[in-house]
């Protein structure tokens, strides 16, 4: 008795601690959902603020919003064809790897981007656009490497698969299309069979004279029938040339 209560505690004790283990994994879940479509949020209403002061603020203003509009654009798209391709391509991980590196250097770009946009000092700012713009075109530069070479190895390795696949598919259908060879031969066997009839015809005219094999006792071959649509001929699917009854017997 005491056996099983202790048991049964036990079981209780591991539904308890799987049922909190469960619980955490959700709420973890959720917080890293909510905090994906924050963040996405918020990106997009950045986003869009930049575009309405590209637009609304010409000047310094205006070309320090597109400056940062074009760093986003870059690095996310790389981030985007990197990820999805990592997926099936193990190989991309070092590729990722350096586009980590790169982000660092971009997010610090955004940033005095950012606190430019709330510099008062217009001049200043103007003076230090030469230098953003410089640092934005390598860091865009070298995204845009990375992305086009991911997606130049995706497309490669799509066309490896396409040619291998045409390849396979050409095998099959000439396989499917054996039947037309079959066909032929058949054919071909009719063809000799009606001629060779044509000929055994021909030589049995009126003044053609009787077989010397030709009596009571001669063996008499089997009349052949006419070939079957397979292009066998029916004496190769039954005994042929047999001799007659009473044919082997002494007088």
């Amino acid at each position: 008795m005491e056996a099983a209560i202790a048991v049964l505690g036990l079981l209780f004790l591991l539904f308890v601690v799987a049922g909190v283990f469960v619980t955490v994994k959700a709420v973890q879940l959720t917080k890293r959902g909510v905090d994906r479509t924050v963040a996405q949020a918020r990106r997009t209403v950045e986003d869009t603020g930049l575009r309405a002061r590209q637009l609304a603020k010409p000047g310094v203003p205006g070309e320090l919003a597109q400056l940062r509009l074009s760093l986003r654009t870059s690095m996310r798209a790389t981030q985007e064809a990197l990820r999805s391709g990592a997926a099936d391509d193990v190989s991309l991980g070092e590729a990722l790897g350096l586009f980590d590196r790169l982000s660092a250097h971009g997010h610090a770009l955004d940033d005095e981007l950012r606190r430019l946009e709330r510099e008062p000092d217009r001049a200043t700012t103007a003076a230090r656009l030469p230098e953003m713009r410089e640092r934005l075109e390598r860091i865009t530069r070298s995204a845009e490497s990375l992305r086009w070479a991911a997606r130049d190895r995706q497309r490669k390795f799509a066309d490896d698969d396409l040619a291998a696949l045409s390849d396979q598919i050409d095998v099959e259908s000439g396989a499917l299309r054996h039947w037309t060879r079959a066909s032929g031969d058949a054919e071909g066997v009719t063809e000799s069979g009606s001629a060779e009839g044509a000929d055994r015809s021909a030589g049995a005219g009126p003044g053609a004279r009787p077989s010397a094999a030709s009596g009571p006792g001669a063996e008499q071959p089997q009349a052949i029938s006419a070939p079957d649509p397979r292009g066998r001929s029916s004496w190769e699917r039954s005994p042929s040339w047999q001799k007659a009854p009473g044919a082997g017997r002494a007088n």
